[in-house]
């Protein structure tokens, strides 16, 4: 019976293709369901055999581990150059829409709270 290996929610693509080359590589059988049309299932990479998933457990925990580091290493690096989109430099580069998210962000907020006002006073 096959075994989850990883959800493909908010995975990047390059992130699917090193996983799947990585179980290449140990000679694990595994296969990829893609997402659902409708947005109820977001697809994984699964592993056919259970007495594999073990080891590509190890293997994906090691490969998180060096591309977390990579990763960080990455954006500390943009952030040192100014290359790193930040708050600051979405508003300056998008004003509109970063006003218009905070408007909504606050009409949330008074929508939810409305009701608490209302019977407090």
């Amino acid at each position: 019976m096959s075994k989850l290996l990883l959800n493909l929610r908010h995975v990047a693509d390059d992130e699917i293709q090193d996983v799947t080359a990585l179980l290449d590589q140990a000679g694990i059988a595994h296969y990829r369901t893609d997402p659902s049309p409708w947005g109820i299932s977001w697809g994984g990479i699964w592993i056919r055999d259970n007495e594999d998933h073990p080891r590509a457990k190890a293997l994906m925990a090691g490969y998180q581990q060096t591309r977390g580091e990579r990763v960080r290493a990455e954006r500390q690096a943009a952030l040192r150059d100014g290359s790193a989109e930040t708050f600051a430099t979405l508003a300056r580069r998008r004003p509109l829409f970063v006003v218009a998210v905070l408007l909504g962000m606050v009409a949330a907020a008074a929508l939810v709270l409305l009701p608490f006002m209302l019977l407090r006073g």
